[in-house]
């Protein structure tokens, strides 16, 4: 039979809240929360409305189930205090209702010392935590403060996770190429499989982008991701990095490390730049792709660890293999399937698009309402082979959003090498520091800021300037005589 308190232990814990409530200096709560109260005890409801109501949170109680049911189907609530021994009612049974009419309440059961073991049922079901009977204020305190921090906390992540995405440049892998579309169309159908995936390309066309894509992708999504750059680091250092080491394994190792594979178990381990895995690492990777197995450096114990491998170069592994560098059962296990990535210059119908995305980027970064290319800044970015691929055309972007003056980018703004070869080549005029006159700078400036504004009244904001006092250098220009670079 369920327990239930007497006059004299309800008044003591009744007596005990007002006492800690009037030597408490009452204030509102900066995050005051909407509070229901489920016990079929009118004192232990009242004394409830006490702690809580001191604490600065709104209150509402009720006696029964189909009363709180009632209560969160017409009103919101934050928290609700559920008694486990409602009367003749189950508070087991009417915990999971009570979630389903308000899935974000969070509730905290009562119960007697006797039942804890109901109370873990109760947190199993979808409870937040537990108060034992009798209780005293400050449990109900410390439970609710527990609850406060955690909802704060979880707003902060919300928030840095909203300024992270704000900050980062999402991946799009739409594409209207069809040798893109499709090398993406194979990655995309091996990635819900365990088969390992090489993606083939030049630096800087997106392979670590495509590598966490497919991951995302996968039945591993849930666990880590783990990059590993292979060229970054000395043989002994990627070894270690790998797959971990032992105390004493070498010198500077004071401490037990534990790898990247051990990191990826479960996940996905993507190896940046396979061809430059020094040969004697090379049968220690292909043991952990065939049969799962490990160890660290300086230790004789075998570790397991089911990882999915992604890897990519820009290197001809083919050629390794004919000059020794790289090991043919590695190569072959690597090469189940094998995704080529176009470069950049191979994708002449999605280049203004990226680019187009990589300055709206930009232009929130730095603040700049820029609304696009100018045609002959276009017409540049087309004509140029972009050896760099994305990583180039990314970063030529982001220099002409900090240097545009105007509301989109002109050639100006453009770095001087992609007009090689160009018909869209600006005229050289006058050099800062060169031996020229103010004057002749002042021309040339002028004369640059005009042909790239739409209007007059435009270019004399530019300058700073008046348009009446814009005419009148305009008309000085077109009399003067033209002057060559001292």
């Amino acid at each position: 039979m369920p327990r239930r308190y007497s006059v004299k232990e309800t008044f003591s814990l009744f007596r005990a809240s007002l006492f800690i409530m009037t030597t408490m200096q009452p204030q509102k709560a900066r995050s005051p929360m909407r509070i229901l109260i489920v016990d079929d005890e009118e004192n232990i409801r009242r004394i409830m409305v006490v702690v809580l109501e001191a604490m600065g949170h709104e209150t509402v109680g009720v006696d029964n189930g189909a009363a709180a049911r009632q209560q969160l189907e017409n009103d919101t609530f934050d928290i609700a205090f559920l008694d486990l021994k409602l009367g003749g009612e189950n508070g087991l049974d009417l915990l999971p209702e009570l979630l389903k009419v308000n899935p974000e309440l969070e509730v905290i059961v009562f119960t007697a010392y006797a039942s804890i073991e109901t109370a873990v049922e109760a947190m199993r079901r979808g409870a937040v935590d537990y108060i034992p009977k009798p209780f005293t204020p400050e449990q109900v305190r410390q439970v609710v403060g527990r609850l406060i921090q955690a909802r704060k906390l979880r707003s902060r992540v919300a928030e840095l996770e909203s300024r992270i995405s704000a900050d980062t440049l999402t991946a799009d892998l739409t594409t209207c190429e069809p040798a893109m579309q499709k090398a993406l169309d194979l990655a995309f159908k091996a990635a819900a499989t365990p088969a390992t995936i090489l993606l083939l390309g030049e630096s800087g066309t997106g392979k670590t982008v495509i590598a966490r894509a497919l991951h995302e992708s996968s039945p591993q999504k849930d666990n880590a991701f783990v990059t590993v750059s292979c060229p970054s680091l000395s043989r002994e250092l990627l070894e270690s990095e790998l797959f971990g080491h032992a105390r004493g394994a070498f010198t500077g190792a004071v401490a037990d490390k534990v790898g990247k594979v051990a990191l990826a178990d479960g996940g996905t381990l993507f190896l940046d730049e396979i061809g430059e895995m020094p040969l004697e690492i090379q049968p220690k990777l292909l043991r952990l792709l065939q049969e799962k197995e490990y160890e660290r450096v300086g230790e004789a114990r075998t570790r397991h660890a089911n990882v999915r491998v992604i890897s990519a170069t820009n290197r001809n592994l083919e050629k390794a293999l004919q000059e020794g560098r790289f090991r043919d059962d590695l190569y072959y296990r690597l090469h189940v399937i094998a995704v080529p990535i176009p470069p950049l210059r191979e994708r002449p119908g999605d280049l203004l698009k990226i680019a187009e995305r990589y300055l709206q980027f930009f232009s929130r970064q730095c603040g700049k309402p820029l609304k696009g290319f100018s045609g002959e800044a276009e017409a540049v970015l087309r004509q140029y082979a972009w050896p760099g691929n994305l990583r180039e055309l990314r970063n030529v972007v982001e220099r002409a959003v900090i240097l545009a003056d105007t509301n989109e980018i002109h050639l100006l703004d453009l770095p001087e090498k992609l007009f090689q070869n160009s018909s869209q080549t600006p005229a050289p005029g006058v050099q800062i520091g060169a031996r020229v006159s103010l004057r002749e700078i002042e021309t040339e400036h002028i004369t640059r800021v005009m042909k790239q504004a739409p209007t007059m009244t435009e270019a004399a904001r530019i300058l700073g300037i008046t348009r009446d006092t814009l005419h009148r250098k305009k008309k000085e220009i077109a009399r003067a005589p033209h002057v060559q670079d001292g």
